[in-house]
């Protein structure tokens, strides 16, 4: 473990699982000012911009490579799952939604399969089984009553977010991108694609309350770019697998906050699905571990 050896990336790993985790209770209180296509867009679009100021700033370059894969992604990676990541928060409470998104390394395994041929093991197989398992407790298929629609779009856009990251890891080597300069340009042609949507389909105009730009700007400069630079730094200082095991406390603090601020209450069933997907994710994490470290080192 190189925690110890590393406190600075530890701190900033604890400050990124709160802020995002904490993302999700905000993301859910502008919902109450905003309708769901242009919070979705307007919100992307803060991140967008946060990342191009801060491109320089760090030494980056702006320069696009690749614009039309990098258009792809951007249609899936940031404007079909901002959409369904915020219809689902229409429907669902902000912990439940962390929970059911955060299946994405699940669905990762499935799409890399499908798209770039990566081979599943059998103990994969075993955490893949587990979190659906686990899911299937949240969706009480038995129940006839039950809701299903947020749990479907949730895991919709949980899949989404899975196919934009293995599309990223099949083109990003090839085009030999810099991470967060193509991160903000997908985010950027991401939300032009959302702001067309929020155009097209009627909504409510928004209430710019000084109230909702606050937690326009915490979106945007915090959980976006400060987060998403600090995340690199992980990446930089800790083990792969380490930064992501670490990082599945996000829906825990979104849980957590979510039960506090708005009072979101689960069923024990449910909880109990939670637990069993959090398992299947921390197993998922652990066999990354042990298959990191039979690589060589180069």
């Amino acid at each position: 473990m190189r925690f110890a050896s590393n406190p600075r990336a530890f701190l900033a790993l604890i400050f990124l699982t709160v802020a995002w985790g904490y993302t999700w209770v905000l993301a859910k209180i502008a919902l109450n000012e905003v309708a769901p296509f242009a919070f979705a867009a307007q919100r992307s679009m803060a991140g967008a911009i946060c990342l191009f100021v801060a491109l320089p700033l760090m030494g980056h370059s702006l320069r696009l490579r690749g614009w039309r894969p990098t258009l792809l992604i951007g249609a899936i990676q940031t404007g079909l799952f901002f959409i369904l990541q915020t219809w689902t928060l229409v429907e669902a409470g902000p912990g439940k939604t962390a929970v059911l998104i955060y299946t994405m390394p699940i669905w990762t395994l499935f799409l890399g399969r499908l798209i770039i041929g990566e081979r599943i093991a059998g103990a994969q197989w075993l955490a893949a089984l587990i979190t659906l398992v686990g899911l299937i407790l949240i969706i009480e298929p038995w129940d006839l009553h039950a809701s299903k629609l947020a749990i479907g779009l949730g895991v919709a856009a949980a899949a989404s977010w899975a196919w934009g990251t293995v599309l990223v890891k099949k083109w990003r080597i090839e085009l030999n991108a810099d991470l967060l300069t193509f991160t903000a340009w997908q985010m950027m042609f991401g939300a032009i694609l959302l702001y067309g949507v929020a155009w097209t389909v009627p909504e409510p105009a928004t209430h710019w309350s000084l109230h909702y730009i606050g937690i326009l700007a915490v979106l945007g400069v915090v959980s976006n770019a400060i987060c998403w630079f600090l995340w690199l730094y992980v990446l930089e200082h800790l083990p792969a697998w380490q930064a992501s095991l670490s990082i599945l406390g996000v829906p825990v603090v979104a849980l957590l906050c979510a039960r506090l601020q708005l009072d979101e209450h689960l069923p024990a069933i449910e909880l109990a699905g939670i637990v069993l997907i959090g398992c299947g994710l921390v197993l998922l994490a652990l066999i990354n571990w042990r298959n990191a470290r039979r690589l060589p080192i180069r």
